[in-house]
């Protein structure tokens, strides 16, 4: 059983620094007691006390990052079996295999996917993430040219080679982008394991049943291995289902250290079907894939699972916000109209949509509101007069525009009248409740 957060303090130097994040060591001692900080954040604590502290501080599935510079990832880290219980913290990765017994247009074909496959929903950029590339052919050449060739996409990569010799060719070749190496296996995890070990790299274990896949799994932690991804590896989706799911609650309810790990599944090996392959991608999203490798990457199959692990991965207790400040949709000029909203990504991007698809240059200022919509920031008292005023006299819009009309939105036309006093030099204009009203208003206030 894990420290206390009282424990966990007593063995602190107690010098409430600040230095870590937290106001005070005891605020500091609960949460690594809770999983939710790392003992390293202490620039303070003893080496003896680190090594004593060490597993009692780690979060119950401990983080693999894999990677380097800004596409890197993150897996792991997770603190609760429900996402309304607390939130997720690392999105599931999707990613895409290559092998080098494929035809060189087919590689190019999926390695071109995986560069177009970028998408900017609600102000967050969502991408393929990762690249396997396997060693089927069994020719080291060919490995190394392979992932010689993957390296140009900028994606972390995945390298799949069971024979230690061939991994070695695909590291020589990889560099120093930090792969995960897949997979240690009952016949070679003492070579594979001393391979990782020696280049500092996370390494994936894989297994047909979770029992010896717990064996595997103890046996890399005993001989020091702390960066682990597991992969039930039964191939048949109703099992791979079942094992996610039974991994996740051993590590969380009953701290099965052997299943404090990230997970990896093939779901482009369990089907041949492009559809079924989909669905069980979206399924294992959802219960509980750290990484999920695909046979492809088109955008009918990737934008709506990338949508799902934004929408899973997103904090519940934190609405999405845009940054503050006027967007200017269509080219605007000195005459566009001016319109004023919330920060809540869903309220900008409606709003700024039905201005684009106007065809009306426009000026569109976003307050501040803590990521609430119209109605909500108004009775929480941010989207009001005083507010808004001190964001129009502080943007600057003033200076780009010719005309003094402020449009905004209907379902605050109460507090139209007290802006006017707020904003004397400026008239303000009620405008629609709904924004696919927009369109229509735009046109005859252009025209007016």
């Amino acid at each position: 059983m894990g420290l206390s957060g009282l424990d966990i303090f007593k063995k602190l130097p107690k010098t409430n620094c600040k230095e870590c994040g937290f106001p005070t060591c005891l605020a500091f001692a609960m949460k690594l007691a809770a999983g939710q900080a790392e003992l390293d954040k202490c620039p303070y604590v003893s080496d003896e006390v680190k090594a004593e502290l060490a597993e009692a501080s780690a979060p119950p599935i401990r983080g693999v990052t894999v990677g380097v510079g800004d596409e890197a990832f993150k897996v792991g880290e997770e603190l609760v079996l429900y996402r309304h219980e607390k939130t997720f913290f690392n999105p599931t990765v999707l990613g895409v295999l290559v092998s080098d017994d494929m035809d060189e247009a087919k590689v190019d074909q999926l390695l071109g996917q995986v560069k177009e496959c970028v998408h900017e929903r609600v102000g967050v950029m969502l991408k393929v993430r990762a690249v396997a590339v396997k060693a089927a052919s069994g020719d080291a050449s060919k490995f190394k040219a392979l992932v010689e060739k993957v390296k140009e996409v900028n994606r972390p990569i995945i390298l799949m080679a069971e024979d230690v010799e061939l991994m070695k060719a695909g590291l020589e070749a990889a560099g120093d982008v930090r792969p995960l190496l897949y997979a240690a296996t009952e016949a070679n995890i003492d070579a594979m394991a001393a391979l990782a070990q020696e280049k500092g790299l996370p390494l994936a274990v894989k297994a047909d049943d979770l029992d010896k896949l717990a064996e595997l799994a103890q046996k890399l932690v005993d001989m020091g291995l702390k960066e682990v991804v597991l992969d039930p590896a039964p191939r048949k989706p109703g099992e791979t289902f079942k094992d996610l799911v039974a991994i996740r609650r051993a590590a969380l309810n009953q701290k099965f250290a052997p299943f404090g790990f990230p997970t990896i599944t093939f779901p482009c090996e369990e089907t041949q079907d492009e559809l079924y392959e989909t669905a069980l991608a979206g399924m294992y999203i959802c219960k509980y894939g750290g990484i999920v490798i695909l046979s492809h990457a088109e955008p009918w199959r990737m934008y709506p699972l990338l949508v799902l692990v934004l929408n899973i991965y997103t904090d519940p207790q934190r609405p999405m916000a845009v940054d503050s400040k006027f967007y200017e949709i269509g080219n605007p000029d000195e005459n566009s109209p001016v319109l004023v909203t919330t920060n809540f990504s869903l309220t900008y991007f409606i709003v700024s949509g039905e201005i684009e698809g106007s065809k009306i240059p426009a000026w569109l200022g976003v307050v501040d509101c803590d990521g609430q919509s119209v109605l909500t920031a108004w009775a929480a008292g941010k989207f009001v007069p005083e507010v808004i005023a001190k964001f129009i006299n502080t943007s600057g819009i003033a200076d780009k525009v010719k005309h003094r009309k402020l449009i905004i939105p209907g379902y605050v036309a109460q507090i139209s009248g007290e802006l006017e006093e707020e904003l004397p030099d400026w008239e303000i204009i009620v405008g629609t409740r709904e924004a696919a009203d927009l369109p229509a208003f735009l046109r005859q206030f252009s025209t007016s």
